[in-house]
């Protein structure tokens, strides 16, 4: 049993929680200028606000129907100067395809290398293949930036209405401008793309001399790199897009609110199978999934809701230093479209840095209103990368 003094010291206690975490969750004047002056994608200062997690916003989550899913992420720093970095079986229909992958030749010396991406038709008819969506970025050291660059140029991105034949056992390359980078010692070679066939096929990524074509290195190649398991991973997922959606009304007199997808815990890694042996694989971090995230929304109090995200990570360890994204974002006071985080510099480093997604203002008559969102897991970051929504007065 708890004493009488133990439970007054204890109410006492919580009541004084409660009121740090209300004045921690509670904007200063000057804050609220701040955000509502920034332009979108910029960087502002909230002071003291993350010192206390916002409350949790709990969601249903449904696997939706996407293409074949396939990363090229481990091992990220292909050490070996040919190789073949992945290597999967795919179905006809439709196919995304992830490339995140370091030339990591140094012993013994470093060399320039090709980084390329190869479709082989193992069908027994032509095979034709057709671009949905396509992000393909010049090698950089920069990591933060072609993740961010990348996310953006694939959701800009209409496709190609060119179908490209390929005869039955042959390669070709999926990407021409992976076939002609040069990518450096430590430089990445970062490819994003959607595209659907009609035969069966295999994909892999080849790191090469510079001179030679992948297909060609494909065939002189005779084994795939073993899987390290210390990057993000490798392999043929089954999952590549989800939708989102909160489970109740978010309401501005409630205070401000989060919701955190892609953390491994409460959203879990998606599992796969990688080789054709098929041995299990597991995609931390979840990066090329789709989270299609609708909530609804309500201002009891008058008030709208800026949404803003920061990097939570930013005391873990030297990797999560920096963080820097892409996402779409429904209309508010910004228009709907597609936003770099941040626009104004290449990262947001750590608290109290936040960045401005979206001012969404109240409806005149309080009615319930939708906010959506595309969002994926940003390359080159650590996660989860919180989407956290703040009650503000805009008159």
């Amino acid at each position: 049993m708890i004493s009488k003094h133990l439970r007054t010291t204890l109410s006492l206690a919580l009541l004084c929680s409660s009121a740090m975490q209300l004045q921690a969750q509670t904007l200063k004047p000057e804050q609220v200028r701040q955000l509502l002056s920034a332009k979108q994608g910029n960087v502002v200062l909230l002071e003291d606000f993350f010192s206390t997690r916002p409350a949790e916003i709990s969601y249903h989550k449904v696997v939706m129907s996407g293409p074949q899913f396939i990363i090229s992420d481990d091992p990220e720093y292909i050490r070996i100067p040919e190789g073949i970095a992945l290597q999967e079986a795919v179905q006809p229909g439709a196919v995304r395809l992830y490339v995140y992958n370091v030339n990591g030749v140094k012993e013994p010396q470093k060399i320039d290398r090709k980084i390329t991406a190869v479709i082989k038709n193992t069908g027994a008819q032509k095979m034709h293949l057709r671009m949905l969506r396509y992000s393909s970025q010049k090698p950089s050291s920069n990591y933060f930036q072609i993740g961010k660059q990348g996310l953006a140029d694939y959701f800009a991105s209409n496709g190609d209405q060119k179908i490209r034949t390929i005869e039955p056992g042959q390669a070709i390359a999926i990407d021409e401008k992976l076939e002609r980078n040069v990518v450096k010692y430590d430089e990445l070679s970062h490819g994003f793309y959607d595209f659907v066939i009609d035969q069966p096929g295999e994909i892999s990524v080849v790191q090469t001399d510079l001179k030679t074509a992948g297909p060609v290195a494909l065939k002189r190649i005779s084994s795939v790199i073993p899987t390290s398991h210390n990057n993000a991973g490798r392999g043929l997922f089954g999952i590549s897009n989800y939708k989102v959606t909160a489970k109740e009304v978010l309401d501005t007199k409630n205070g401000a609110a989060e919701i955190i997808v892609a953390d491994g815990q409460k959203d879990p890694w998606v599992q796969g199978t990688v080789g054709f042996g098929a041995a299990p694989s597991i995609l931390a971090g979840n990066y090329g999934v789709m989270y299609d995230i609708e909530l609804k929304w309500k201002s009891t109090d008058g008030r709208g809701l800026a949404l803003v995200t920061w990097n939570s990570r930013s005391a873990d360890n030297k990797w999560c230093n920096g963080m820097a994204a892409s996402m779409v974002v429904s209309k508010g006071k910004f228009e709907k479209g597609i936003v770099q985080l941040p626009s104004d510099r290449l990262v947001t480093k750590a608290a109290p840095e936040a960045v401005l997604i979206q001012v969404f203002p109240p409806a005149k008559n309080g009615e319930e209103q939708t906010i959506k969102l595309t969002y994926s897991p940003p390359g080159a970051s650590c996660l989860p990368t919180p989407l956290v929504f703040i009650p503000v007065d805009l008159k």
